[in-house]
């Protein structure tokens, strides 16, 4: 037995991580970015030329998932209830009715969908439990959601300048400080 002076400094590590997301676009449609946050700093983010919010939202969503597939209990924290709506309710009907609307006209964004629906199959295949998703308020003082829409805006300007990109700290790029709110751009000052 063990006393509490030789007890390990710090906890064993968990098989839970928070991730935040985020997508925003200049116009709706126009150039879009889309972003994730990870609560150790970790981050990612990509910009499309020519996109709208909600591709942004659902793109932060599937990269938050695809990037971290082999966390067991990954919690998805949005702003986004489109996002958070089109995962857990809307996707699997859109398949079975043959990726039409009820009003019988394309579903938007489909192919989005359709690699959603294989992140999360493949999630279920490897025998780990479904994403968490929580909806936070945006631009409220969320620490990580503040930093997937510094990350996202960041990224929709590159694609206004037709730039089609992803940067990652899981490839090397620092990670975030991510204990504090992100620093203030003349965008927020101004009121986006």
């Amino acid at each position: 037995m063990s006393s509490p002076a030789s007890a390990p400094l710090t906890p064993a590590p968990s098989d839970r991580y928070v991730v935040a997301t985020d997508g925003a676009c200049k116009g709706n449609p126009g150039p879009a970015g889309w972003a994730w946050v990870g609560e150790d700093g970790h981050w990612a983010a990509g910009s499309i030329p020519a996109g709208t919010n909600n591709i942004g939202e659902l793109l932060g969503l599937l990269h938050a998932i695809t990037d971290h597939a082999d966390v067991r209990e990954l919690v998805v924290q949005a702003d986004s209830k489109y996002a958070i709506d089109t995962y857990s309710s809307w996707m699997d009907g859109h398949r079975r009715r043959g990726w039409v609307t009820s009003a019988k006209k394309p579903v938007a964004n489909q192919g989005i969908l359709e690699a959603l629906i294989a992140a999360r199959d493949a999630r279920r295949a490897a025998g780990l439990p479904d994403v968490v998703l929580e909806h936070v308020r945006g631009h409220s003082g969320h620490v990580l959601n503040s930093w997937a829409d510094e990350r996202a805006v960041r990224a929709s300007q590159h694609a206004a300048k037709g730039e089609e990109l992803i940067w990652t700290s899981l490839r090397g790029l620092d990670r975030l400080e991510v204990a504090s709110a992100p620093p203030r751009s003349a965008a927020d000052r101004n009121g986006r």
